[in-house]
């Protein structure tokens, strides 16, 4: 499987406690940054500029450098020679094609969104070190969810049209561990922040998350909760939220990982619902169910894309 680099932000005690000192916004945009400019930042340093590699042989400037190589292929081989040459450098290497799909359902945030809708005291997005890939650990107390390994693969394109990647877009996810309790909100958890967490998309479009896969509780099919948001900046609380979503989770997998004892009731529960039949899914979830890949052993890829309308 998939692993994700060690986060950018582990620098050091001192830059920890410079970091904690910055506000909300500003922390947000430093992550944004390179190793190097954060470090810079924090020392209160001015970055230097970048040194330019001087070429050992300079180029004429009054020659355009195209116009040799092409004249030269036209002499020395057949016409089509050049076109197949010089093709694949022509080519954007960093352009992505999306997978062009329809709008994503707007879906309800659920009664435990976390988004600061129900008050400051339940709103994880305002917590230093929410923007973050590996969801599995609270951030105040340090404990961790346990469960089967799931990698969330989510990628943000315009919905409709040219289905464009939305990158800088950001999302928001949040699940029930294995018992099926949601942290911030259930007895025995309200103390915890895991499974909540925020990222921004790359230049594809793309976020990964690492979590487990949910547990299952009764009267709902198994899911994740996401939203998007235009920015990181933005990505503050509900009143910015530019969709709100759920991603469904296949029965075949599902089945697999709740035979683990630690997923507690969730295969009994699951035993008694249905996509057709779920409030949420059953007026159509083929826009919503995840892909997923692996095994119990080696842990779990789900991946969706998502349309976004309106964007």
């Amino acid at each position: 499987m998939h692993h994700e680099p060690r986060d950018r932000f582990d620098l050091g005690l001192q830059a920890d406690l410079a970091m904690m000192q910055q506000p909300l916004l500003t922390r947000r945009r430093l992550l944004r940054l390179s190793l190097v400019g954060i470090t810079t930042f924090l020392a209160g340093c001015t970055p230097m500029a970048n040194p330019v590699a001087t070429p050992t042989t300079a180029p004429n400037p009054t020659v355009a450098p195209t116009t040799a190589p092409a004249a030269a292929a036209v002499t020395a081989v057949p016409t089509t020679a050049p076109a197949a040459t010089i093709a694949p450098t022509a080519a954007p290497t960093s352009v992505v094609v999306a997978e062009c799909v329809d709008a994503i359902p707007r879906e309800t945030a659920g009664p435990f969104p976390g988004n600061g809708a129900q008050g400051a005291a339940l709103n994880v997005l305002a917590r230093s070190g929410v923007v973050r890939s590996d969801i599995r650990t609270s951030l105040g107390s340090g404990n961790t969810a346990v469960g089967v390994p799931l990698q969330l693969e989510l990628t943000l394109v315009r919905a409709g049209g040219d289905c464009a990647p939305l990158p800088g877009y950001v999302i928001y996810v949040w699940h029930c561990d294995a018992p099926g309790r949601y942290s911030m909100y259930s007895p025995g958890v309200e103390g915890e922040d895991y499974l909540r967490g925020v990222q921004a998309a790359d230049t594809s479009g793309k976020v990964v998350f690492q979590t487990i896969v949910p547990g299952c509780y009764a009267g709902r099919w198994p899911h994740i909760h996401f939203e998007v948001y235009p920015s990181l900046e933005q990505a503050t609380g509900a009143r910015n939220v530019v969709h709100t979503s759920q991603l469904a989770l296949p029965e075949e997998i599902c089945r697999q990982v709740y035979a683990d004892a630690q997923y507690g009731n969730s295969l009994r529960n699951l035993g008694q619902l249905s996509l057709e039949r779920d409030g949420i899914f059953r007026d159509g979830w083929q826009t919503q169910m995840a892909t997923v890949t692996g095994s119990v052993n080696d842990g779990f890829v789900a991946r969706l894309t998502v349309g976004v309308p309106g964007v």
